[in-house]
């Protein structure tokens, strides 16, 4: 029988769009499934703040009944408007290996994109920067992190069978953690610290860290304004992310810098314990014992891998040295709570900046991620 491509508007059908996947993936060893509930929040018009500037249509291929594929056409307006383009953005994007179905998947997103303006379509992208970004490329051997996804090696070959180019590549690193901070690190960040006036701040708790969040996600902001994509954080969004990250965080592991006389916030580090064993062994339930592993890998002391979340310093700050003082504290702290490696979440194999942060740190570039792009 042939494909048919419904709509997935309602809670029932969201919700087998968000379950597609975990089942696809199920003899997987490497693919980490997503909470349902988070991600059916993510999709959710009402909760996700991201929808005061997106639209989206969902769209699920079924051939006898069955689901065989999944994608979401996504619109971002204020992208669009930084970027100059009249942008459909695809992603959420799972399938068979089948022509038919892919086909069919990506005719249905770009007709609807077509119909709204739009005159490329690029990705797979989520609604914003903080969202899963890339489709894999390199590294099918190794467990993706939670915040990045897996896909199998026939999605690259369906996705250029239609046309699609390469538009920017992502890398990500595997890194062991030192016993110790290298010496030049060490004098760096002593050399840094004082000749610009600047100090490192540790919490242990929400209320500790609370005045610099706005600053922090203003920096964000400036940080990442160059980024592929990058549109601003708005507050609604900030607020947003804060409540679905926090409590995820280890104060260990979170660095903020910040100007002495003025405490004006200058650079930030913040990881996060690996859930990815947590995941795949809770297969997206946070119930009834999903929670369980979760916590285990949140604060349980076996966990050996943290994940390098958001790292970003102040433009005007760029290129002097003011990572040393985040990896001076981070390393030890790490290394203390009994992380032995760190893997970081994906980098633009054009941000030179970033990529010579790993320099003398036996970085192993382990994963690879791309995101496409085509006229309509």
């Amino acid at each position: 029988m042939s494909v048919k491509i419904v709509e997935a508007n309602d809670k029932a059908s969201k919700k087998k769009f968000v379950k597609f996947p975990i089942n696809l993936y199920k003899d997987s060893p490497y693919y980490v499934p997503p909470l349902v509930l988070d991600e059916l929040g993510t999709l959710d018009e009402k909760k996700n703040p991201a929808f005061d500037f997106c639209e989206q249509q969902l769209f699920l291929a079924y051939r006898d009944g069955k689901i065989v594929g999944r994608i979401a056409a996504i619109i971002n307006r204020t992208a669009n408007e930084v970027w100059g383009k009249d942008a459909l953005r695809f992603g959420f994007v799972d399938f068979v290996d089948d022509n038919e179905v892919v086909d069919a998947l990506f005719a249905a997103a770009e007709d609807w994109g077509r119909k709204k303006g739009m005159k490329q379509i690029q990705g797979p992208m989520g609604y914003t920067d903080l969202d899963h970004e890339g489709l894999l490329i390199h590294g099918y051997d190794r467990v993706s992190t939670m915040a990045t996804t897996y896909s199998y090696p026939y999605y690259k070959e369906q996705i250029e069978r239609l046309g699609f180019e390469k538009d920017v590549d992502w890398h990500e690193f595997y890194i062991p953690v030192p016993s110790s901070v290298p010496e030049r690190h060490q004098r760096i960040a002593k050399i840094v610290a004082e000749k610009y006036g600047l100090k490192l701040l540790k919490f242990q708790n929400l209320k500790q860290v609370t005045p610099y969040i706005d600053k922090l996600f203003n920096l964000l902001n400036r940080a990442y304004a160059p980024l592929y994509g990058f549109a601003p954080l708005t507050k609604r969004q900030i607020d947003y992310y804060v409540k679905m990250y926090v409590p995820m965080l280890r104060w260990d592991v979170v660095s903020i810098v910040v100007k002495e006389e003025t405490d004006e916030v200058v650079g930030f580090g913040i990881a996060v314990p690996s859930l990815s064993a947590a995941l795949i062994k809770s297969r997206g339930k946070l119930f009834p014992f999903g929670w369980i592993s979760l916590l285990k890998g949140l604060k349980g002391k076996s966990n050996p891998v943290v994940d390098l979340m958001l790292m970003g310093i102040a433009p005007e700050y760029q290129g002097k040295g003011v990572n040393a003082i985040i990896f001076n504290d981070f390393i030890p702290s790490a290394y203390n709570s009994g992380f032995r490696f760190a893997e970081t979440n994906p980098e633009l194999e054009v941000n030179t900046k970033i990529a010579a942060l790993w320099d003398g740190f036996d970085a192993e570039h382990h994963k690879t991620r791309r995101a496409y792009v085509k006229n309509i």
